[in-house]
C-alpha cells in the first residue's frame, strides 16, 4: 500500500529540511514492516524440522503475523490521531523486538503463534500505519519523492534479511537467530525517534453505506477471493527451493530477486496507473494484473531447477509490484477521495480473514499431496478467477455508471428546458401586463 496523501494540514509543509529525516525514518518502518513477515520464511524448515510440525501448521507462523500487522492497522490509526507518530512507532517497534525475543525461548510451535507473530504482527503494524502517512504531513511538492523513498525500504530491506537470515541461521541457530533479529528491529525505535511531531490529523471513520456501494462491493468480493492464494506463493518460495535441495544461500537469494525487481520496477508500475491511456479504465488493468498474478503461479510448477525458479521470482516480483501500486489507486477511483480512508479501514479488517487462513490451506494441500505443485495451482486459480471476476464486473459498473451519467445530463438537460419555458411564459405574462 502506497503512502497516503495527507490533506487539510492546516499549515505549509516545507518540502525539505528535517521531513528528509523524517523520510528516511518511514524508509526503515515501512522496509522492515513489509520485508520482516517475508524474511522470517528462512526459518520455516528449520522450524518445522525443530518441531515436528505439518506445512499447514508451519504456514499459520506467518499467517498470523500478516493477520495481526492487518487488524492492528485501525488501532494503530486510532493512536496516532491521539498521540502521535512518534510513540506509536517507538512502542510498536519494542513490541516486535520483546516478541521475537520471547519466541527464541518458546518450547512449542504455540508459542511461535503467540509471542512472534500476534506480539510481533501488531507491533508492525504499529510501526507501519504511522510511517505511511507521516512523509505527507511534511512535504507537499516534492510528496512524491519523499514517499518514493519511504516506500523503498520494503525492497531494500527484504533484499538485505533474506540473505542475513541464513547467515544467523548458521551461525547461531534458529533461538539466537531470533535474538539477534529482535535487537536488529529496535532500530524502528530510533527511526520513531526521528518523527517530530506535527499537528493531529481528519480522525478516520468507518463509513457502513459502503455496503451499499457497487463498485466497492465489487472491489472487496474480488480482493476476498484473492488474498486467499496471494500470500502462500512467497511464503512457501525459500522452502519450495530448499526441498528441490537448492543451496542454503541460493534459495534466501529468490527472495532478494523477488524484491530488487519490484523496486527496480516500481517507476514503471507508478506511472502506468497514472497514464492517459490507463487511467480512464484502470479497473480493467487491475484485472490483467490479479489474473496476470495468477498465471504466474499457475505456470510455476513448470519451471524446472534453479533457473526456473529464479524466472518465476522475476515474474511474481513484478506481479507484486503491479498489484501493489494499483490497489489504493482503484479504491480511491471507485469511491472517491472523501470516502477513501474509510473504505481502507473496512477492506484492512475483512481482508484479515482470508490473510489468515490462505497460507494455512494451501500448506495443508502440500500436507495432503506431498507436493507443492498441487498449492500453487490452487492459489493461481483463486487468483484467476477473480481477475476473470473483476473484468467481467468492471465492465458492468462502467456500463452502469455510464448509464448513470446519461440519466444525469438528461435530467440536467430537462430541468434546463423547464426553467427556460417557466421563464419565457414569465416575461409573456408580464409584456400581457404591461400591454394592458
Amino acid at each position: 500500500m502506497p503512502p497516503a496523501a495527507a490533506t487539510n494540514l492546516g499549515y505549509t509543509p516545507r518540502d525539505g529540511g528535517w521531513g528528509w529525516a523524517v523520510a528516511f525514518a518511514a524508509f526503515i518502518s515501512i522496509g522492515f514492516s513489509y520485508a520482516f513477515p517475508k524474511s522470517l520464511t528462512i526459518y520455516f524448515k528449520e522450524i518445522q524440522e525443530y518441531f515436528s510440525v505439518s506445512y499447514s501448521e508451519i504456514a499459520w507462523v506467518s499467517s498470523v503475523m500478516l493477520a495481526s500487522k492487518y487488524a492492528g492497522s485501525p488501532v494503530s490509526s486510532m493512536f496516532v490521531n491521539r498521540h502521535g507518530s512518534r510513540p506509536v512507532v517507538m512502542v510498536g517497534g519494542l513490541m516486535v523486538c520483546v516478541g521475537m525475543v520471547l519466541g527464541s525461548l518458546g518450547t512449542s510451535i504455540i508459542n511461535l503463534y503467540l509471542c512472534v507473530r500476534v506480539i510481533g504482527g501488531f507491533g508492525l503494524a504499529f510501526t507501519l500505519q504511522p510511517a505511511l502517512t507521516i512523509t505527507g504531513t511534511y512535504f507537499q511538492v516534492k510528496r512524491p519523492l519523499a514517499n518514493g523513498l519511504a516506500m523503498a525500504g520494503s525492497p531494500v530491506v527484504l533484499s538485505t534479511l533474506a540473505s542475513l537470515n541464513q547467515f544467523l541461521l548458521n551461525s547461531f541457530g534458529g533461538r539466537g537467530s531470533f535474538s539477534v533479529l529482535g535487537f536488529i528491529v529496535l532500530n524502528r525505535c530510533v527511526a520513531g525517534a526521528l518523527m517530530k511531531p506535527r499537528k493531529s490529523q481528519s480522525f478516520v471513520f468507518i463509513d457502513i453505506s459502503l455496503f451499499t456501494h457497487r463498485g466497492f462491493l465489487i472491489f472487496l468480493i474480488g480482493n476476498v477471493v484473492m488474498f486467499f492464494g496471494s500470500f502462500a506463493p512467497v511464503v512457501f518460495l525459500d522452502p519450495y527451493a530448499k526441498h528441490q535441495g537448492t543451496y542454503e544461500y541460493s534459495a534466501p537469494l529468490l527472495l532478494s530477486i523477488f524484491a530488487l525487481v519490484g523496486m527496480f520496477s516500481r517507476p514503471v508500475t507508478e506511472f502506468l496507473p497514472n497514464s492517459r491511456w490507463i487511467r480512464p479504465r484502470i479497473q480493467y488493468f487491475f484485472s490483467f494484473a490479479v489474473s496476470y498474478k495468477g498465471v504466474c503461479h499457475l505456470l510455476f510448477p513448470l519451471a524446472s531447477g534453479y533457473g526456473g525458479l529464479v524466472v518465476y521470482s522475476i515474474f511474481l516480483g513484478l506481479a507484486f509490484e503491479i498489484l501493489s501500486a494499483l490497489l489504493c489507486e482503484v479504491l480511491m477511483d471507485l469511491v472517491g477521495a472523501h470516502r477513501f480512508s474509510s473504505a481502507v479501514g473496512l477492506v484492512t479488517i475483512i481482508e484479515c480473514g482470508p490473510v489468515l487462513l490462505g497460507p494455512p490451506i494451501s500448506g495443508a494441500l502440500v500436507d495432503v499431496f506431498g507436493d507443492y505443485k498441487y498449492m500453487y495451482y490452487a492459489c493461481g486459480a483463486l487468483m484467476l478467477v477473480p481477475g476473470v471476476f473483476l473484468f467481467i464486473m468492471h465492465y458492468y459498473n462502467y456500463k452502469k455508471l455510464d448509464e448513470d451519467c446519461r440519466q444525469i445530463v438528461a435530467v440536467e438537460i430537462r430541468t434546463s428546458e423547464e426553467a427556460v419555458k417557466l421563464k419565457i411564459n414569465q416575461n409573456e405574462k408580464t409584456s400581457d401586463e404591461t400591454q394592458d
